[in-house]
């Protein structure tokens, strides 16, 4: 347990500190979960979608709060105690980690591809390379992340990030005033939830003809907010940011309103972009019959910021870029949390925890996973002569299913396992998170597996059997060689 030292902050500044790792998991779905899927899900379902969107973060925030419940207590990550399910020990680790390793090179070509779309359509070269431009250009911004990344200049680019993206979403915001929207049936949104249809004129296009309605809601539950993974990862940087008990310098009571703060800030701020993309993609997108499809997912909402003036739309674009790179660079930072994390769990060597080979490997196989992704993409159009743009959300969904829907229904119901009766002399985890946490664990589960099998994604069946019985094999053999 930490000392009791300090009292609690007094200052408003001193609050302000504790935000930060949720503001890396906003920076992580404001990219993609708001400008597309928001965007998208207004267009296509209106305002009712944003009771399903709202249900959504409402889970996933008693879910962070949870996880973060373990850490403060028992002073370790909860895949340290998921270590210790029945079974060998790790099991559950390794198998989360085998996921993984497939799902985060197929997230970096997503957002890397997004980017290379939008790209190609402000320089206006779609259509260059046999079309093959976007996945170009998508490449040249990876490498480029890359570097940034490796030069430690991303820090000044998201000082410079966040301006920008602020005065969009100011833009935006205004935008939806002026565009006078039903407020009543704006506000009543919040309190739908289906059923949900797709419109007539959307399921005259090839990407809604043959796509069943309950995974496009599904996608939105995996997407909007965050995944699983990062939610892990959240975790982590709340030890990064505020120490191990042997070193903390403020009292458990302070600790857990600070994180408590953070989290609502963070899914606060979701909550507003979401709504707000809804509602303009409803209300500008869906009368034109305008849905964000194939590759071209970030240029229909330069509509949106049009409405207060047509010299927004440069701003539109440069706001757009910015946060689908923040996206991108914030999945490949997950990728390292998430690998130390569970090889500190499954071997149990602190210093695991600090070693930066780790780090060079999780980047080195997200980015050489989506280089050979984005690369077997264009070797497919130019063999097949085809002349579609890449669908980037078809080849996302079924990662998402995994990482995004299905973890989030593990680690809620998991979290109840964590904090009950697991940390001596710990308080029990609070009744309305226990309540939250079971709705989670049963919504995100059966919406999972409901989309799995209307999607008939036997391939990621198959890979998901594979994974949970070379995660068994290896625990035991892991456990074999610890005595």
């Amino acid at each position: 347990m930490p000392p009791a030292c300090d009292s609690e902050p007094r200052s408003w500044r001193a609050w302000l500190s504790a935000l930060g790792p949720g503001a890396i998991v906003a920076s992580l779905t404001i990219g993609t979960g708001e400008l597309v899927f928001s965007t998208r899900a207004g267009a296509l379902f209106g305002y009712g979608i944003l009771g399903w969107i709202g249900l959504v973060l409402l889970l996933k925030w008693a879910l962070v709060l949870a996880s973060a419940h373990y850490w403060v207590h028992a002073d370790a990550h909860p895949l340290q105690s998921w270590s210790y399910l029945p079974g060998p020990r790790g099991w559950l680790p390794i198998l989360l980690l085998l996921l993984a390793a497939p799902a985060f090179p197929i997230w970096v070509s997503f957002h890397a591809g997004t980017l290379g779309a939008l790209a190609a359509a402000v320089t206006q070269t779609r259509d260059g390379f046999q079309g093959n431009a976007p996945v170009l250009w998508g490449l040249a911004i990876l490498v480029g992340v890359l570097i940034l990344a490796a030069t430690g200049g991303y820090a000044r680019q998201e000082r410079f990030q966040a301006i920008v993206i602020a005065i969009m979403v100011i833009s935006v915001v205004a935008a939806l005033v002026m565009l006078q929207p039903n407020w009543a049936d704006f506000l009543g949104g919040f309190f739908s939830l289906g059923p949900y249809t797709f419109p007539e004129w959307a399921m005259a296009t090839p990407e809604f003809r043959d796509r069943p309605v309950w995974v496009e809601i599904t996608t939105y539950a995996g997407v909007v907010g965050g995944s699983g993974y990062d939610y892990l990862a959240y975790v982590a940087w709340l030890r990064d940011k505020h120490g191990n008990a042997s070193s903390r310098q403020m009292p458990l009571t302070t600790l857990r309103r600070m994180i408590r703060l953070d989290a609502v800030v963070s899914f606060t701020t979701v909550l507003i972009f979401s709504a707000v993309f809804v509602a303009c993609g409803a209300l500008i997108l869906g009368p034109k019959q305008q849905i964000p499809a194939g590759s071209d997912l970030l240029t229909l909402q330069a509509q949106f910021v049009e409405v207060v003036g047509p010299w927004l739309r440069p701003l539109y674009f440069t706001g757009a870029f910015l946060a689908m790179i923040g996206t991108l660079y914030g999945t490949i930072e997950v990728a390292p949390a998430i690998l130390r994390e569970i090889l500190h769990a499954v071997r149990g060597d602190p210093n695991l925890l600090r070693s930066p080979g780790l780090r060079r490997w999780a980047v080195g196989w997200c980015a050489g996973g989506a280089v050979l992704v984005m690369i077997g993409s264009w070797v497919w159009r130019l063999a097949t002569g085809s002349g579609q743009p890449p669908n980037l959300i078809a080849w996302v969904t079924p990662a998402n299913l995994f990482t995004g829907v299905l973890a989030c229904g593990w680690i809620s119901g998991l979290n109840l396992w964590s904090n009950h009766g697991r940390t001596p002399g710990s308080p029990a985890l609070p009744w309305p998170l226990i309540l939250l946490n079971l709705c989670g664990t049963v919504l995100f589960t059966i919406a999972g597996v409901k989309a799995v099998y209307d999607q008939q994604a036997w391939i990621g069946l198959g890979l998901f059997a594979v994974c949970l019985i070379a995660a068994w094999f290896l625990a035991r053999r892991n456990q074999r060689q610890r005595g």
